[in-house]
């Protein structure tokens, strides 16, 4: 926490006290409900280790399966959304402004065998100011355009 003194013009003093609040992640599904989770939560989750390729070089990132961290929200599974679960995406946003999209049907395991990963540490320490706080990563990618850095959050939609 840093203190900040403000001095009024009348020559009042006040002190305001500013905590940086720890960074989170928005997940909003179905029907629009919103949890936000912190480094911290991820923790509580399953953890995962992935080894992978970036840009050519060989690293490894820690942090939990994707649809770990979505099973704190409503999604489009089971019974209820049998015929209509293919017309669901994911977009991820980023701080910077990027964005990316997966198909609903890319992230549901009755749909694919395909991993995807919501990472906080790279070699072993936390994700730099770059890359972090939220990172996703899709090994098996040709481009890793959809391995999102700085994800601020991600929203379950339905394709109209």
């Amino acid at each position: 926490m840093r203190i900040v003194k403000l001095s009024a013009a009348f020559g009042l003093v006040a002190s305001l006290a500013l905590c940086q609040a720890p960074a989170t992640l928005v997940i909003q599904g179905v029907g629009g409900k919103s949890v936000a989770l912190s480094s911290a939560d991820l923790l509580k989750l399953p953890q995962q280790t992935v080894k992978t390729s970036d840009h050519g070089a060989t690293v490894t990132f820690e942090g939990v399966l994707l649809t770990d961290a979505l099973a704190r929200t409503d999604l489009p599974a089971g019974e209820k959304f049998h015929s209509t679960a293919a017309s669901y995406y994911m977009v991820v946003e980023a701080r910077d402004g990027y964005r990316a999209v997966y198909a609903w049907a890319e992230l549901d395991s009755t749909f694919m065998d395909k991993s995807v990963y919501l990472v906080t540490k790279r070699e072993g320490k936390p994700l730099s100011e770059k890359d972090g706080p939220f990172q996703l990563v899709a090994p098996g990618e040709k481009k890793d355009s959809r391995w999102v850095r700085q994800v601020t959050a991600l929203r379950i939609k339905q394709a109209n």
